[in-house]
């Protein structure tokens, strides 16, 4: 009798639970419906804002650029001789015998985002001005407007407000992470084709950017190449002066001969490194922002503040006092 009575009360204390449940669902559903249009008029602000902060912000262009490793000659046959029986000599004068284990393309991808290199090429090509005071461009006189609180175009000076260490000149760290922000390279791991894109509120100034950056880096790397060549050549015409051992005379010529090879590679292809397969163009269609996303992200969020703001202003609200029933 006494298990009886207590299986039942959990059943009603069950259903008591659900419809507990029920009304606090009901009463959710009611405090959000009487105040609609509190929650519609809330998200009706945040949506005219992001209309308007999408419309404000420029847009922004990505020119890319496709690149294959250029063809590397191989040191092999003869070499791999030389090598074994010359190998501490070649060391001393710098020179890579057959396989150096050096990978030129991931070192060009290593250089083209280096802090040297990024500072030469800013300062070569005169693009301090556009990578920090850039302000939109204009379509229909494709020209790019400058922020006159950041750049004087007229006087030439520097009007950046910034905190010290920083100056109103951009230093070059300052330059080299700017342009790493807007600087994308990577290479596929199955093909090995490099992609190389930068962003630019100009779709000509991105283009152009990605085209210099690929002549240089092929530049740098083809005279860096040569410079090393050059030096090792000098080095081994000492040793055949400073020898009168015929054998090591004619290992000291092969070298030298390697040598001469690189160097003539180097002068005569131009796309040292890294071989355009489809070269940078200015794009026609932005690459962000995406003003829909932005609109209807706004949108969203302000009805979700709105609808919680209702709640929490619900839920601390004190509660009236019930009248009390008339005694009889």
């Amino acid at each position: 009798m006494t298990q009886d009575i207590q299986r039942t009360s959990s059943v009603m204390d069950t259903q008591t639970g659900f419809y507990e449940e029920e009304i606090d669902l009901r009463e959710l559903f009611l405090t959000l419906w009487n105040a609609k249009w509190l929650i519609i008029g809330i998200s009706a602000v945040f949506a005219i804002g992001s209309v308007v902060v999408a419309l404000a912000l420029p847009n922004i262009y990505r020119a890319e650029s496709l690149l294959a490793p250029a063809a590397q000659e191989e040191s092999g046959g003869a070499l791999s001789g030389l090598a074994d029986q010359f190998g501490g000599l070649a060391s001393l004068a710098g020179i890579s015998i057959g396989s150096s284990g050096v990978d030129k393309t991931a070192l060009a991808i290593e250089t083209m985002q280096s802090r040297q290199f990024l500072a030469q090429l800013i300062e070569q090509h005169d693009i301090l001005v556009p990578l920090f005071a850039a302000d939109k461009w204009v379509l229909s006189t494709n020209e790019l407007q400058l922020d006159e609180d950041v750049y004087d175009a007229s006087s030439g000076e520097w009007l950046r407000e910034v905190d010290p260490p920083f100056t109103p000149q951009p230093s070059t760290q300052e330059a080299h992470q700017e342009f790493r922000d807007i600087l994308s390279v990577s290479q596929d791991a199955d093909s090995g084709l490099v992609r190389v894109a930068i962003e630019h509120k100009s779709p000509y100034v991105a283009a152009d950017w990605v085209r210099w950056l690929v002549e240089d880096v092929n530049r740098y790397m083809r005279e860096s190449d040569i410079a090393e060549a050059k030096r090792s050549i000098q080095f081994l015409q000492q040793q055949i002066n400073a020898t009168s051992i015929a054998e090591m005379q004619q290992l000291l010529f092969q070298l030298i001969q390697e040598q001469t090879k690189t160097i003539m590679l180097a002068e005569v292809r131009p796309e040292y490194v890294l071989k355009t397969i489809d070269p940078a163009i200015a794009p026609e269609e932005k690459a962000k922002p995406s003003r829909a996303l932005i609109c209807i992200i706004g949108t969203i969020l302000g009805g979700m503040l709105a609808c919680l703001f209702v709640l929490l202003r619900q839920a601390f609200r004190p509660e009236e006092p019930k009248n009390p029933s008339p005694e009889v």
